[in-house]
């Protein structure tokens, strides 16, 4: 059984996340009030991957939007509360994606049927984007060797995600069709998204799954024959450029040396038409690296240097796999497969 990270609901507006900072300790799930609160559910990772941080966008939009109905201001207020949630990450396109499409509704004077509108989109989105991620599952089934190795980093799965994840998304759907895969799990500095979120939503559907430090990941696939590394994507480019989890590009060079595939998971709305190979690349709090669970582990004051993403260039990439297909990511292919337009 898959994780339902967000609970959004349509009649009272109440917005409830699983706090993911207490995995894999404590499943807690907390309720988002106010703007500030969710601006700080992101921004400490409370709710976290591209596709769940941009659900929890649009629910939060909605329900500002519900509460400024009265408000003569309604427009201009709403935007703001827009890019005050974009802001919050500024790497993931898929938060900027939907929070866009969502304010171009906010026109007219007619501020309560724009909020029910607002409303009504949220909740298909995340509805639609179930069978999304099925979808994804599907088509990396039949690019994944079964019953073979797989690597893969941070947590792409379904707690990242409205259901099934991407990454993981094919070791989802394969259960459920009785098709197995043995996982190699990277624990993810700084963070560990890799040990405290994938090791545990895996182990509890009972899927095979091994944790390795980051530093293990070349001699693992050598090893234990890793046949494949499957990861998600914060933002791919017109040009095939992958923003993703530090420490993505250093897998995606260890499969070309090793000449095994590397494979991208992410829905359509994961891609930006509009860059190239210029990603903005988030740098987060040096505490992160100088301390694990809140003990330091560094001398004070030294230097760090903390980016939370990379960017793997497409030529190291075996295949993008989205709910539309698997296929190659070269400019030519990526305008021909999302058309062009980003569908929110």
């Amino acid at each position: 059984m898959t994780v339902q990270n967000i609970r959004f609901n349509s009649q009272t507006d109440e917005l409830i996340v699983l706090d993911q900072t207490l995995l894999p300790h404590e499943e807690r799930y907390v309720t988002i009030e106010t703007l500030e609160q969710a601006e700080h559910a992101i921004e400490t990772l409370q709710v976290r991957g591209a596709p769940a941080i941009a659900y929890f966008g649009a629910f939060v939009l909605a329900k500002q939007a519900g509460r400024l109905v009265d408000d003569p201001d309604f427009t201009r207020r709403l935007d703001l509360v827009g890019r005050r949630l974009i802001a919050t990450r500024p790497t993931a396109v898929n938060l900027q994606n939907v929070i866009e499409s969502l304010l171009d509704l906010n026109v007219g004077d007619d501020f309560e049927a724009i909020a029910e509108e607002i409303k009504r989109r949220a909740i298909a989105l995340y509805d639609r984007d179930i069978d999304t991620y099925r979808a994804i599952g599907e088509h990396a089934l039949t690019v994944l060797p079964a019953g073979g190795n797989v690597l893969t980093i941070c947590n792409a799965g379904a707690i990242a995600t409205s259901r099934y994840g991407t990454a993981l998304a094919p070791f989802y759907v394969g259960k459920e069709r009785g098709v197995s895969f043995n996982v190699f799990a990277c624990e993810t500095r700084p963070l560990l998204q890799g040990a405290r979120l994938t090791v545990w939503e895996l182990d509890r559907a009972d899927i095979d799954v091994t944790l390795i430090t980051d530093n293990m990941a070349a001699w693992t696939i050598q090893s234990k024959r890793v046949n494949a590394i499957i990861v998600g994507a914060d933002r791919i480019t017109r040009t095939g450029h992958v923003a993703n989890k530090i420490g993505t590009l250093q897998l995606a060079i260890l499969a070309k040396h090793y000449g095994i595939p590397f494979y991208v998971a992410a829905p359509h709305s994961t891609f930006d038409l509009t860059a190239d190979d210029t990603i903005e690349i988030e740098e987060r709090n040096p505490s992160e690296v100088t301390h694990i669970g809140g003990h330091p582990t560094a001398p004070v004051g030294i230097t760090v240097f903390n980016p939370a993403f990379d960017v793997t260039t497409p030529d190291l990439i075996t295949g993008l796999i989205t709910e539309a297909g698997v296929f190659a990511p070269t400019e030519a292919a990526i305008t021909h497969h999302v058309g062009g337009t980003i569908h929110v």
